[in-house]
């Protein structure tokens, strides 16, 4: 890790006093729950069922008492969208395509509608969710100099993009990876969000202002940087990513903060897991229990990062808990229920 002696003796003071003494998970059982041929990168847990969005401009929900799925395919014009984020308020569901146009549709009398559109180049939507019934954020790769960061303030009726004189300078090539729709955080007014630099953009106020914190995360070659974070409090979080096109690798892959995300330091740097493109604090956990997802596999780690193990090859590119023993993933062709087991 990358700190002075001080700074690591108050993360491992503050970490132990947040964690909870749980059984660890020892495995994890799969069931399949739908199966066809689609990329799934995007779902939500809504009530009693989990709402997906697909390629092919599919999206549908699974309720997940009788298991019944129900799809729907839309098309504008003539695209069939590539749907890689999606949210939800009390009322509506939301879908946020990549590539240009960028289609956001919310529920409406009529089915979904077009809430809003954007086109050029480089426009690339890569994640949305929300932090109240009214106030929501998308966020996109690199359009004249800044990220794209739309906001709306109004329930997902209108969104409004944030101009580039109000954010942070990008570094060259900034951008997010869309590949499991959680590389947003929202907890109370703040927002974190990860870029493909190992860079985090942080606000305290809902979207209004912006500053950039560093992780020591890797990002030299094109394919490397933070898929994915999570944070189980608004002072603990996790980052994780590696290099998709070289799955293998392990080194400067996961990151850990404990102040909010203004410093972070290395986690099981050289050792398991290798590339994930999603992580997630299990539930009731204390922090202490934290699940990353991939096609390289499922695993698990007891201490907030700190060792891991690997609980299954099965391939998923993102993950949600329902509890502290129960999430739902998704990935190629295929939606499953996760059950952890303890001994």
């Amino acid at each position: 890790m990358r700190y002075c002696i001080p700074i690591l003796l108050l993360f491992i003071i503050i970490g132990c006093a947040d964690q909870k003494e749980t059984k660890p998970f020892v495995s994890v059982h799969v069931e399949p729950l739908f199966e066809d041929s689609l990329s799934i990168r995007a779902i939500e847990l809504m009530d009693n069922s989990l709402a997906f969005g697909a390629n092919k401009g599919v999206f549908g929900s699974i309720d997940l008492n009788t298991k019944q799925v129900r799809t729907n395919m839309l098309k504008q014009d003539s695209i069939l969208p590539e749907f890689r984020a999606v949210a939800h308020t009390a009322t509506d569901f939301f879908m946020l395509s990549v590539g240009s146009p960028a289609l956001l549709y919310k529920t409406g009398d009529n089915g979904m509608e077009l809430v809003y559109k954007e086109e050029g180049e480089g426009v690339f939507y890569d994640a949305m969710t929300f932090w109240n019934d009214y106030e929501g954020i998308a966020i996109g790769d690199l359009v004249d100099g800044c990220l794209s960061i739309i906001i709306t303030r109004d329930g997902g009726l209108s969104w409004n993009k944030i101009p580039c004189t109000e954010l942070p300078g990008a570094v060259d090539g900034e951008g997010a990876f869309a590949a499991s729709n959680t590389n947003i955080k929202t907890i109370g007014e703040k927002a974190w969000v990860a870029t493909t630099s190992g860079r985090i953009y942080f606000s305290g106020d809902k979207g209004k202002t912006w500053e950039v914190f560093k992780t020591p995360i890797q990002n030299k070659e094109v394919a490397q940087g933070i898929y994915s974070l999570d944070f189980y409090n608004e002072s603990l979080g996790i980052a994780i990513g590696g290099d998709y096109t070289k799955p293998e690798g392990n080194i400067a892959n996961k990151a850990i903060t404990l102040d909010g995300g203004k410093s972070w330091g290395l986690l099981a740097d050289g050792q398991e897991p290798n590339y994930k493109s999603c992580v997630r604090f299990v539930p009731n956990s204390g922090g202490s229990g934290v699940v990353a997802v991939g096609f390289t596999g499922i695993s698990y780690s007891s201490n907030q990062g700190e060792n891991w193990s690997k609980l299954s090859d099965e391939s998923f590119y993102t993950v949600r808990f329902l509890n502290d023993s129960i999430a739902y993933a998704a990935g190629k062709n295929r939606i499953a229920k996760l059950v952890f087991k303890t001994k």
